[in-house]
């Protein structure tokens, strides 16, 4: 039996062609970026490469670009970074209640600090509104966090709209942007972002690296200590062979988007088609129309988190949820919980189900007929 893999929003397989561009670096570019001579200095030339890659991906300037060892220590950074460097214009913070744990914890360290932060709802469409951030932002406010695509529901939030707000704010604008990249067009002015987060993992490059964009003018403390590496901004040796099959991985999504956003889409709409094609019962979470094409969540009356994903498991399929599942017990959704409470059904029965390049016509429609068999004989007792 073909094991299905369903969950490419937790991490994706890496590209053949990223792995094939990182090989000579292993072998021949062992020089460390900050040495002078010209092992050194050809490691450089490898790092400022990959840097340009990135930076045009986004619409920023190479300076601009942050190295690190992927989305959380990006979002850590961010938040951590900026908090602290601006304090003394401020101590508020405002981010949401449905943000990537990477920022979430980080934001409740912060408020450990000394740091008020102001954490927006959002509604049962997963999406966040733009005058509940008009109401919430104060003179002292000195940071916004909010995510550009919810990792569990897929769904988009109004980026640009919040920018536009802040525009005239002292206070920086940072969005995750780890679910977004690849898929969607990002251009950090057009955005009005002052700071953006993207992992490699997630487009099909290696594990263990990740970018922050912080604009030039953005004042922020470094979190680490040590060398002057990133501009004095992330000490540390630069993750060279890293960083070259994430420029890879760049290269192929930005070639790629448009083809990868329909093949997606086809996806998912094969994937719920065949469901209501075998009369299963299911919800959508989060609003339809206003998701990225390749994550879906999805509700399943009259089942559980723990005994659908260890069936889908053993039927082959994988996928996840944002349940914490532990001994005879799940702890529910933050983000279901923050659309439709605590005490929701959904909250503890939806299954988030992402698509990307493991995935074919014939094993998407498997893995729904597998899911479909599972969800029968679960609720059919």
């Amino acid at each position: 039996m073909e094991a299905i893999y369903l969950d490419h929003a937790a991490t994706t397989p890496m590209d053949p062609r990223v792995l094939e561009a990182m090989q000579p670096v292993y072998q021949e570019v062992f020089g460390n970026p900050s040495s002078v001579h010209s092992f050194g200095r050809k490691a450089r030339q490898w790092l400022d490469a990959a840097r340009r890659v990135m930076a045009g991906s986004i619409g920023a300037n190479e300076k601009e670009i942050i190295f690190t060892s992927g989305g959380t220590e990006a979002d850590n950074l961010a938040l951590i970074g900026t908090a602290m460097a601006n304090r003394d214009k401020g101590n508020h913070i405002i981010t949401t209640v449905q943000e990537h744990h990477a920022t979430l914890h980080t934001a409740e360290y912060l408020e450990t600090q000394g740091f008020k932060v102001t954490f927006l709802p959002v509604d049962e469409s997963g999406s966040v509104k733009v005058e509940h951030l008009e109401q919430a932002l104060r003179d002292d406010t000195i940071l916004v966090s909010v995510m550009y695509v919810n990792n569990e529901t897929g769904v988009v939030q109004p980026i640009a709209e919040i920018g536009a707000v802040l525009r005239d704010h002292q206070a920086y604008f940072h969005t995750d942007a780890v679910q977004a990249f690849g898929l969607l067009d990002l251009d950090v002015t057009e955005l009005g972002v002052d700071m953006l987060t993207v992992s490699s993992h997630k487009i099909n490059g290696p594990k263990g690296i990740g970018f922050l964009y912080a604009a030039d003018h953005v004042k922020l403390q470094a979190l680490q200590f040590g060398g002057e590496q990133e501009r004095k901004r992330r000490p540390g040796t630069e993750n060279v062979p890293g960083a070259v099959g994430f420029q890879k991985a760049v290269e192929l999504a930005q070639k790629n988007k448009e083809a990868n956003q329909k093949r997606y889409q086809h996806f998912r709409q094969l994937f719920l088609d065949e469901l209501r094609n075998e009369n299963i019962r299911f919800d959508v979470n989060g609003e339809e129309t206003a998701t990225v094409p390749s994550i879906v969540n999805l509700s399943f009356p009259g089942t559980n988190v723990e005994t659908l994903l260890m069936n889908f498991d053993l039927d082959g399929v994988a996928a996840s949820s944002g349940s914490a599942c532990t001994a005879g017990s799940v702890e529910p959704s933050h983000v279901l919980s923050a659309m439709f409470g605590s005490d929701h059904a959904c909250t503890t029965n939806s299954i988030r189900f992402s698509f990307g390049s493991y995935n074919t016509e014939e094993n998407v429609t498997e893995a729904a007929w597998r899911v479909a068999r599972i969800v029968k004989r679960l609720t059919e007792r």
